[in-house]
């Protein structure tokens, strides 16, 4: 039998674990394995010697053969949970199993043995242990954003917001909910709604790094590449040695034409993880992007080497190719990336391209056509059909019954996106959140100071609630000097409005949802300074006698 104080010892040390991710969640999200919410500010993560010493004494403890059920089925879950951190998966289920034998009305325990099955790749039998822990437990936030990121593992993306904005419901600072629904707003195609929930997470916590990554992510979705570059630079403070980021990142000034740069870090992963072709793949495109073709030659064969089967690395060969005036053998890899990966944007595009070299336009277009269909986002196949003379026009359908006030509604695939012909160079992403086609509802134009501020409001449909059919409705605050929608906010829900308030070149948005947002729109002039005094003004008599003081006489009379 262990003393009192190793007692209190193994609590803290079970705290600390309990409140440390069990599970490898969807990026941005992470699970809380107890119904604890927020870890003391003493406790660090443990170390490998503090979970050994837990797992010591834990075992000590259930050897005493007077412990009631519960305290036994409590003591099961902590060294579950400290075996689950030990990666000893079959010994934590096992304790699992045992502890919900003897306690079966302990919410936490099938959290817990949920986020360990969710690591194993159990799915669905994870969601089955969430649903149980959130009936016994209906407050339970950290079970809802577990089984959110179950459900964005399979692809069930409302599933997976629905859960996630419970979570936020109950912990409205919980950044990893709001990061989660964020992945999942971005996954769903609504990279405006993301960054509306990357920037709240990164608010209530400005060290929850995965947000600035996500984020990231979203801005390059809408091609806002510096502020994406800046996201990813502030990752990077807190992942110094991810590869991923720095390969994000190196998209990113590869996309704002800062290949320099794109270079350094491509560089940088290559120097992180020597063996990954696709970093060799960047920077040979990011060298060939900049007429180093010798150098781009040597890293494409070399990502080839590492990953014979990497589409890109061929896609990417055969554009260094075409440029290098030798189309005839870019089509070759092209072909070869195709048959690696017939979905392939790259690949539609190098092939287009080296047809547009050998004088084959009428080739060259429906494989960039194709490539823009796989990834709108790729322009230099924009650019080679404007090159060509061809006019972009998406297979869109008009959405009649949504226009209002100029505005008019198309619809390509399952996007939305409205247009004005007085802003030929904006356009509105309609993001969906439920069923139904998009409608405008209301556009209006501010005036000074925010002179240039435009607010669009459009219906983005119903969605199914516990109490019935709630209807929601978004604004887009669109900047029409820049051309740029600054962000979407959710305007309604249900009955719920959202509250605007302007002042000093801010707008903050109480919204719909329960959460405020906070934009800079027009940066407030600077004070007014103070006028200089006026200059001195000397009579024209010498300096001696200008400076020579008065006497009594003269001050008195004035002289």
């Amino acid at each position: 039998m262990i003393g009192k104080c190793e007692q209190v010892v193994a609590r803290r040390l079970a705290l600390a674990l309990a409140l440390w991710p069990l599970a490898a969640l969807p990026a941005g999200a992470q699970g809380v394995t107890r119904a604890v919410q927020r870890a003391p500010e003493t406790l660090a993560a443990p170390s490998s010697e503090s979970i050994d010493q837990a797992i010591a004494i834990f075992t000590e403890n259930l050897r005493d053969k007077s412990l009631p059920n519960e305290r036994r089925a409590g003591i099961l879950n902590d060294r579950g949970v400290a075996y689950a951190r030990r990666q000893q998966h079959k010994e934590a289920i096992e304790d699992f199993n045992r502890a919900v034998q003897l306690s079966p009305e302990y919410a936490a325990i099938y959290n817990n043995r949920g986020t360990v099955l969710l690591t194993l790749g159990a799915t669905r039998e994870a969601i089955k242990d969430f649903d149980r822990a959130l009936v016994l437990a209906p407050g339970y936030a950290a079970a809802y954003t577990n089984r959110a990121s179950a459900h964005m593992k399979l692809g069930e993306l409302d599933a997976a917001i629905a859960d996630y904005s419970k979570a936020i419901e109950l912990i409205p600072t919980s950044a990893a909910a709001l990061s989660g629904r964020g992945r999942a707003n971005l996954a769903a195609s609504r990279p405006y709604g993301a960054i509306r929930d990357f920037t709240r997470a990164v608010s209530v916590d400005a060290r929850f790094g995965p947000a600035y990554r996500n984020r990231g992510e979203a801005k390059l979705a809408v091609e806002r590449y510096d502020e994406a570059i800046e996201d990813f630079s502030r990752a990077v403070a807190f992942e110094p040695r991810s590869l991923e980021i720095y390969m994000l990142r190196g998209y990113a000034y590869l996309s704002g034409e800062n290949t320099a740069s794109a270079i350094k870090d491509f560089t940088t992963a290559i120097d992180l993880e020597p063996s990954s072709g696709a970093a060799y793949a960047a920077r040979g495109f990011a060298y060939a992007k900049g007429e180093a073709y010798d150098d781009a030659l040597s890293d494409l064969a070399k990502a080839i080497q590492l990953e014979p089967r990497l589409a890109k690395a061929y896609a990417y060969r055969a554009w260094t190719y075409r440029q290098m005036q030798r189309p005839e053998l870019g089509l070759q890899d092209a072909e070869r990336a195709l048959k690696l990966d017939n979905a392939s944007a790259e690949a539609y595009w190098a092939r287009g391209e080296n047809n547009e070299a050998l004088g084959r336009a009428e080739q060259a277009v429906p494989d960039l056509k194709k490539a823009l269909e796989l990834d709108p986002h790729l322009k230099d196949a924009t650019r080679a059909l404007e090159r060509l003379g061809v006019t972009l026009s998406m297979d869109e359908t008009e959405v009649p019954e949504a226009a209002l006030e100029g505005w008019r509604v198309f619809r390509s695939g399952q996007q939305y996106v409205a247009t004005n012909e007085d802003y030929p160079r904006l356009k509105v992403n309609l993001e969906m959140m439920g069923k139904g086609q998009p409608r405008i509802l209301e556009w209006s134009v501010k005036e000074a100071p925010f002179s240039g501020i435009g607010v669009l409001r459009f219906d983005v449909g119903t969605r199914e609630t516990a109490s019935g059919p709630q209807n929601i409705e978004d604004a887009a605050i669109v900047d029409l000097d820049a051309n740029t929608v600054v962000a979407i906010v959710v305007d309604r829900q249900g009955d719920k409005v959202a509250k605007w308030t302007w002042g000093e070149g801010r707008l903050v948005v109480a919204s719909a949802d329960g959460l405020t947002d906070d934009f800079e729109l027009r940066k407030p002039k600077p004070p007014v300074a103070a006028a200089p005094p006026p200059p001195r003004r000397y009579a024209t008599e010498p300096w001696s006698r200008r400076n020579k003081p008065k006497s009594l006489f003269e001050l008195l009379f004035k002289f």
